[in-house]
């Protein structure tokens, strides 16, 4: 008998987990990037298709790939729903809690899962500006979120780097 509890996920994650929308690499992307540690398995690799609108530069599509639990899948599905159509300054404000929310909440364990959707679309951004001269809104220092991913990680890392090995 197992001794786990089962999460208390909100329909809407278990919605995304089933039948997540917009799963898959993108051939040819303007910009990808990734957020997570292979050691614990949660990483999300965030694909984007940014084009010029009427002087706008604005994310015609997202995709991603994601490696870990179902609130690892339904947080990246989410992100790319609210972010497609959007500029990509508007994107650049959606935080964690926003991902949460949309979701119907999240168990508290499972925060870091949208932290580490909103970390990969940070470095996405960030990545796209990459060389360029930056725009006035997006700040040259990392912000808190993109810290508390890196933090996320580092954690990650420690824990399961100390791990023994299953054999």
């Amino acid at each position: 008998m197992s001794s786990r509890i089962p999460l208390p996920y909100s329909p809407k994650v278990l919605k995304y987990f089933k039948n997540p929308k917009n799963l898959g690499p993108m051939e040819n992307p303007t910009v990808e990037a990734m957020a997570g540690s292979p050691a614990c398995g949660d990483m999300i690799r965030l694909y984007l298709r940014i084009a010029d609108v009427g002087g706008e530069e604005v994310i015609k599509e997202a995709t991603f790939e994601s490696y870990g639990c179902a609130a690892n899948i339904a947080a990246a599905s989410v992100l790319t729903e609210l972010i497609k159509g959007k500029t990509i300054k508007e994107a650049w404000k959606i935080s964690w809690k926003e991902i949460s929310d949309e979701l119907g909440g999240l168990p508290p364990i499972k925060y870091h899962c949208s932290i580490l959707a909103v970390g990969a679309l940070k470095r996405a951004v960030r990545a796209y500006y990459g060389g360029k001269e930056l725009p006035p809104w997006l700040p040259k220092e990392l912000t808190a979120e993109e810290r508390q991913t890196m933090e996320e990680e580092e954690m990650i890392e420690r824990i399961y780097g100390r791990s023994p090995k299953m054999k």
